[in-house]
């Protein structure tokens, strides 16, 4: 097992006026899982490419443990890969598929048959051995290609959204299952998803890419609390925070007729203007008597444990006073109809402010 750290990794591809990848700086620890995401082109797979050596590093260096992989062979750097299309060879079984790289590697009979047979009772494939890929779900084609990369006990698994071509409900059990069997083998995983629910739920940490930059690294529950920036803030979270592009005046940030009292070292930062983030969790319904902010409502989300209400904010008056929509989680049994209008607070110690010009948290 081993690390893999990168030091100011950049790939620049021939005739780009920029980086796909641009100085990357990140550590990952022996046997831990990050998660590379961020939105299409941000440089997530490139980065895994990278570690792999399926893409050459332009400048800087990856090195796994304390070896420097410039110019290591794709086959020489002990890493297995996972892709999205599963890349099983349809002509061959299941338990043929699994030993392929093995039989590659000159490994001798005996071992490859005992490490297919130790690959396939951990993921349940036992019975499956002798079938050949078009007659696997696509659940167990997954195993399969997982299979194929876990007896070969590599020093590093890359997983390239190896979900994103299952159903729904099926993504969940698989998650889990990889979840699990990432931790019980302790192998050292770099995993990209642009799902960012994938990333929070499987990641000991999470990376945060956009535009071939790293925005942030953290365990999933301070990138969701604590997020270094807007667009972190407003990438992390489903339905994702609202923001707000407020005016500032005496310490006072106003969204529309609602004031909201700045904290003493956020005011000093602010300037005339700031963005302002909420999430869906950190609104309180209030009667109207109470004051608040009034939101006219356009949708409701009813998810069976939870339900969120999409709208706008309005004054009295109905005219609506800022564009951003306004995602709010509601008991489960409330029925709005588009139309209505509730009044809700944001809660103080949950509000996230940023600075309206570089988008930079503010603490």
């Amino acid at each position: 097992m081993a690390s893999v750290t990168f030091e100011s990794a950049t790939r620049t591809f021939s005739g780009a006026n920029k980086p796909a990848v641009d100085a990357l700086n990140l550590h990952i620890e022996d046997g831990e899982c990050v998660v590379l995401v961020g939105p299409s082109g941000c440089g997530k797979s490139t980065s895994l490419r990278m570690v792999a050596g399926l893409e050459p590093t332009t400048e800087g260096r990856i090195l796994i443990g304390d070896k420097d992989m410039t110019g290591v062979r794709p086959r020489s750097r002990d890493v297995a890969m996972v892709f999205q299309s599963y890349a099983l060879y349809p002509n061959m079984t299941v338990a043929q598929n699994m030993a392929f790289a093995l039989e590659n590697m000159k490994v001798n009979k005996s071992e490859i048959k005992d490490r297919v047979q130790w690959a396939a009772k951990m993921l349940e494939l036992d019975e499956l051995l002798e079938r050949k890929p078009s007659a696997l779900s696509g659940g167990q084609r997954q195993r399969v290609a997982m299979g194929r990369a876990i007896v070969r006990k590599p020093t590093v698994f890359c997983m390239d959204e190896p979900l994103s071509n299952l159903d729904a409900k099926l993504r969940v059990t698989m998650r889990g299952e990889i979840a699990n069997l990432q931790r019980s083998l302790g192998v050292t995983t770099v995993y990209v998803t642009h799902d960012q629910v994938e990333a929070m739920t499987m990641g000991d940490r999470v990376a945060v890419m956009r535009d071939g930059k790293l925005q942030q690294v953290d365990t999933p529950e301070r990138l969701y609390a604590q997020p270094n920036n807007a667009f972190v803030a407003g990438f992390i979270g489903s339905p994702s925070i609202t923001l707000f592009h407020a005016p500032v005046d005496a310490g006072h940030a106003l969204l529309g007729s609602y004031v909201i009292d700045l904290p003493r070292h956020v005011a000093e930062k602010a300037g005339s203007n700031i963005v302002i983030g909420v999430r869906p969790e950190s609104w309180d319904v209030v009667s109207p008597s109470e004051g608040g902010i009034a939101v006219r409502a356009n949708h409701m989300e009813l998810l069976g444990s939870q339900s969120f209400l999409y709208g706008e904010m309005v004054e009295a008056n109905g005219v609506t006073t800022t564009p951003e929509r306004i995602a709010v989680l509601l008991h489960r049994k409330a029925r709005p109809e588009p139309g209505d209008i509730i009044h809700v607070r944001p809660q103080a110690d949950e509000i996230h402010f940023f600075d309206a010009t570089t988008e930079q948290a503010i603490r």
